[in-house]
């Protein structure tokens, strides 16, 4: 028999990784409802032609395509045998794949408000925490099933949304006591930047080879560049944009006089002001980056666009997220616009690990240990610990009798930090011997009192 394994980009989560991660879901679904956002929940699954041609050519290559069930049906058999001989011929078939696991929670979504918009209240404030699958390349902080945890607002085009989802993320972050920067962009100052070099066609291809900058740095961009067809004087263009440099008032003027009176690129610079003037009155600009090399290869988005980063940390960004005016459109409802923002929960774990920023109390479940002396003086420890457990005081019971010293280890290794003691004689007494494991305190306390200790 081979050695049990797991699918390569996926883990296993023991207890105490659970109760952090936990730990990290409440405290952003904390902030969600604070804000006024209210949950959602869509499939695993959705239909093939839901996923594809949404996320561009490089994501569409990453969606994980289930195989259709029948194959114990022989006419279904067949057919799916024609799919795969479709399929070697270079033709795509429906007979194969019908369905793929979700991507990410965005689509999704829209296709929720675009089959529900008439029993929808506008706008439309929805947090969404489940997991996406993603054909990547594992390695760290990149998984091929993670979790996402979503906010969005639809049926608005005021930019207060955007406002607000920046407060979400910065109050998130601070929560989880994890330092952030985030960094802000804007689409239409992109497809200015593509208009100025040539075309707005060009806005693919040049949002594609920018998301890749920090990966593979200027110079192979500007071969891919190259072999996009834009010219050297374009080329120069792009690396002028790129090095904009200093504080968000200095790049935002550099960048002004580099797109000139192009309508696009005014409009987003006007709308990024916006943004950082609001929150200059809150004090949370300290916090946002104009980073004009922000450019979320998804391309559904239209407007403002944000990155989070961890500061001091060896990370890609922990969320991000923007403006996508028109998204429900791709499934025949137009005209609602949008705005959202993603939390990267397993590279938000991955970091506050790495800097011990979990409250050591997280995986703590269990704060009480009943010992087990006997069948007799069970029944009674039994009875006290369930009126603890009625005060939401998190006990258990060692099932067996068995020497002190097994259960005292089994405390230790479970990180259980209170021991209670009801044997014979404590039954006479009707009291109990309790013992703090981390301070060695050992007191004698009558049944009555139990329920008033502080555990």
């Amino acid at each position: 028999m081979s050695k049990p394994s797991i699918p390569q980009g996926t883990r296993d989560f023991n207890a105490s990784t659970v109760q952090k991660r936990q730990f990290i879901f409440q405290t952003i679904r904390y902030v969600f409802e604070t804000y006024g956002f209210q949950p959602l929940e869509t499939p695993a699954m959705e239909n093939v032609e839901t996923l594809m041609g949404k996320y561009g050519e490089e994501g569409d290559k990453l969606i994980f395509k289930i195989l259709n069930n029948g194959l114990d049906n022989p006419q279904k058999k067949a057919s799916i045998q024609e799919g795969f001989d479709k399929v070697l011929a270079g033709k795509n078939s429906t007979a194969i794949t019908e369905r793929a696991l979700r991507y990410d929670l965005t689509i999704p979504f829209a296709r929720y408000v675009a089959m529900n918009h008439g029993q929808l209240t506008f706008p439309f404030k929805r947090y969404q925490i489940q997991p996406v699958w993603r054909a990547d390349r594992p390695q760290k902080g990149r998984y091929r099933e993670f979790y996402q945890c979503d906010a969005d607002v639809v049926g608005s085009d005021s930019l207060l949304n955007e406002v607000d989802l920046i407060a979400v993320y910065i109050k998130a972050f601070e929560q989880l006591k994890l330092p952030v920067e985030i960094k802000i962009n804007n689409r239409k100052i992109l497809l200015g930047l593509a208009q100025v070099c040539g075309g707005e066609d060009k806005l693919i291809d040049l949002t594609i080879a920018i998301d890749k900058l920090d990966k593979i740095g200027w110079e192979k961009v500007k071969e891919e560049l190259n072999n996009k067809g834009f010219n050297d004087a374009q080329q120069q263009l792009v690396e002028r944009y790129l090095n904009i440099s200093g504080t968000n008032t200095e790049k935002i003027n550099a960048l002004a006089n580099l797109l000139g009176e192009n309508e696009n690129g005014k409009k987003g610079i006007e709308e990024l002001n916006y943004v950082l003037s609001y929150h200059q009155s809150t004090g949370m600009d300290q916090h946002l980056v104009a980073d004009f090399t922000l450019a979320r290869g998804l391309n559904y988005y239209t407007g403002l666009i944000f990155e989070v980063k961890a500061i001091d940390a060896q990370m890609g960004s922990i969320g991000g997220g923007g403006r996508y005016n028109d998204l429900t459109s791709l499934f025949g409802v137009p005209n609602i616009p949008g705005v959202g923002i993603s939390f990267g929960v397993d590279r938000i774990y991955d970091v506050m690990e790495e800097k011990n920023l979990f409250p050591t109390s997280v995986d703590h479940t269990t704060q009480v240990l009943f010992f087990n002396l006997g069948e007799a003086e069970a029944q009674v420890a039994y009875g006290q610990m369930m009126t603890l457990r009625a005060k939401k005081i998190a006990c258990e019971m060692y099932p067996e009798k068995s020497k002190f010293d097994k259960q005292f280890k089994y405390a230790e290794k479970k990180g259980i930090p209170n021991i209670v003691i009801i044997g014979t004689e404590e039954v006479n007494k009707q009291e109990c011997t309790i013992k703090n494991l981390a301070t060695g305190k050992q007191i004698n306390l009558p049944f009555k009192d139990l329920l008033t200790y502080p555990f």
